[in-house]
């Protein structure tokens, strides 16, 4: 079992950054993926990155195109944080972000959320013109 907190949301005009943090606790040596997911109302949820906290692609990030050169993800496996830099934000990424994990599973990538085993309660980013 794995536990996500997720923190950071809050609201921000256009063209500002905000930054989410995703602690996770428990059975984190059975993780293999990490991962941001967001969804606004009325809209499906989609994914927005994911990282390989540890293995053979520690380290590596996938992004969604609509988020590539303005969000960054990254961990920190001593805190068992991952973090999402987000910059030049825009109105139309205003939503409930999600982190979620991928425990004892290969990882489910970006587009098969539902795969993911282990979610947060999320946060939400509002994002003002």
């Amino acid at each position: 079992q794995v536990k996500l907190v997720e923190s950071g949301g809050g609201s921000v005009q256009t063209g500002g950054s905000l930054r989410l943090t995703c602690a996770a606790s428990g059975s984190l040596v059975s993780i293999d993926c990490m991962g941001w997911f967001r969804q606004a109302p009325g809209k499906e949820r989609e994914g927005v990155a994911i990282i390989y906290p540890r293995g053979t692609y520690s380290g590596s990030s996938y992004y969604a195109d609509s988020v590539k050169a303005r969000f960054t993800i990254s961990q920190d496996s001593a805190e068992n944080t991952v973090t999402l830099l987000m910059n030049s934000l825009k109105p139309e990424d205003t939503a409930m972000y999600y982190c979620a994990a991928a425990s004892k599973i290969p990882c489910p990538g970006l587009n098969k959320s539902s795969r993911y085993t282990d979610w947060g309660q999320g946060t939400q980013v509002t994002v003002s013109t």
